[in-house]
């Protein structure tokens, strides 16, 4: 067993040049041409453009495919792998919710598309099988849990989804971690947005069950926006700061803060755009920046439910939370503040874990799914406390920022093998 390189992560912006290059080749170089078969626009962001760019980029990976020789998978096809015996007979699957983030799957079918593969230049036969989220795939192969049954399998954000119980249409829950992701269940209709959002699998309980879809908005930089402030600019000394200096200070001066570090995810879909502050004056202190990052990671997610109420025609009443972010009170009133509806916060926040035990527990026998007996999780709930019009005011100043860091970036990016 050797690995050939690195892993490539969400964040990795190398894979700009191959986008560029694909688009190259398709018609008005849409970023949606792809869409109708696996849901997703054209973007750095997913798997596909990764693997294309180390077959294009690393030696190792293009001789050991040419060989014969090579896998690939997503961090869970790793995982499991290695728990059911790695080189010693370990399984080699994926389940449907990460499958349907690589650009490889069909929305529809469920399986490796390929017309998607041939597109990408990817043989098939590197892929790991794709299951539902909800079975028993094999068991822990070593150690003190050998034997334990692996029993379920979901993306990060899908897992969240079921942990927060949304389990029925038109419910949604929005993750806020180094990135801010937002997900609504639209039931088993496949909704392809209009308005800059994606379609994933929410989630397929069973190897017969009918998947469930839904629609996302992915925030490539929220967090992160607030590592940046500490790590290289040195504005803040810790993160159990920002609290205090962003309330200190009351609002932020008319600072807007956006932090398109690797381009705009979510609805822009913008991978030239860059991050900037605006509204800056001789009376701006480094509390009114820190605010405005706060603000931005608010901005974003109401930018993403402005795109799901014109894709659905339906307006939220209340957004169910999760993420460490959330612990950060300010954060959370303003959050409903911007968008307008109530924000819950579960007092239990491993909702990401919690989900995925539920997927395992359902495999396994364990009834979760009866609705009429499913009691609210106990939360803590933030409600709107300024105006319709300043809400309003404040967004279209964001939004004129945004079109400020549109096309900045016009370099092909170049990094080596690391």
């Amino acid at each position: 067993m050797q690995l050939l390189c690195c892993f490539s992560v969400w964040l990795d912006m190398r894979t700009t040049s191959t986008v560029d290059a694909i688009l190259e080749t398709v018609p008005s170089k849409s970023l949606n041409y792809l869409k109708p078969v696996c849901g997703l626009p054209i973007s750095p962001y997913f798997s596909a453009l990764k693997l294309r760019w180390l077959i294009e980029n690393v030696p190792k990976v293009r001789q050991a495919i040419d060989d014969k020789r090579c896998c690939v998978g997503t961090v869970d096809t790793w995982l499991i792998w290695n728990l059911t015996g790695g080189k010693d007979g370990g399984i080699r699957i994926t389940d449907v919710t990460n499958a349907s983030r690589t650009m490889l799957m069909n929305i529809e079918t469920l399986q490796w598309d390929p017309m998607l593969c041939r597109f990408f230049k990817i043989p098939m036969d590197l892929l790991p099988e794709i299951r539902s989220s909800s079975e028993i795939y094999g068991s822990i192969a070593n150690g003190v849990l050998k034997g334990v049954p692996i029993s379920g399998c979901l993306g990060d954000q899908q897992s969240a989804l079921l942990g927060q119980m949304c389990f029925e249409r038109g419910q949604a829950k929005s993750t806020y971690g180094t990135g801010c992701f937002l997900l609504y269940n639209t039931g088993t209709a496949r909704i392809e947005s209009t308005h800059g959002l994606i379609t994933t699998v929410a989630y397929q309980m069973g190897k017969k069950a009918a998947p469930v879809y839904a629609l996302e908005g992915s925030v490539a930089v929220a967090g992160a926006a607030l590592g940046w402030l500490r790590d290289n600019i040195n504005i803040l000394q810790s993160m159990s700061e920002i609290e205090s200096l962003a309330g200190g200070v009351g609002s932020t001066g008319d600072v807007y803060f956006v932090p398109a570090f690797s381009g705009l995810y979510a609805p822009y879909w913008q991978q030239d755009a860059r991050g900037i502050i605006s509204g800056i004056t001789d009376e701006t202190t480094k509390g009114h920046i820190i605010r405005a990052a706060l603000e931005a990671v608010c901005f974003q997610i109401r930018d993403i439910l402005e795109a799901m109420s014109k894709d659905c025609g339906l307006q939220l009443t209340r957004l169910q939370v999760d993420g460490g972010m959330t612990a950060n009170n300010l954060l959370m009133q303003t959050q409903a503040d911007l968008v307008g509806i109530s924000v819950m916060r579960p007092l239990m926040a491993e909702t990401t874990a919690l989900g995925a035990a539920m997927a395992a527990g359902s495999a396994e026998g364990i009834e979760v799914w009866d609705l009429n007996n499913i009691q609210p999780a106990p939360c803590d709930i933030f409600n709107p406390l300024v105006t319709e019009d300043e809400r309003d005011d404040r967004y279209s100043k964001w939004k004129m920022a945004v079109e400020r860091s549109f096309g900045w970036e016009t370099s092909q990016v170049r990094c080596d093998d690391r």
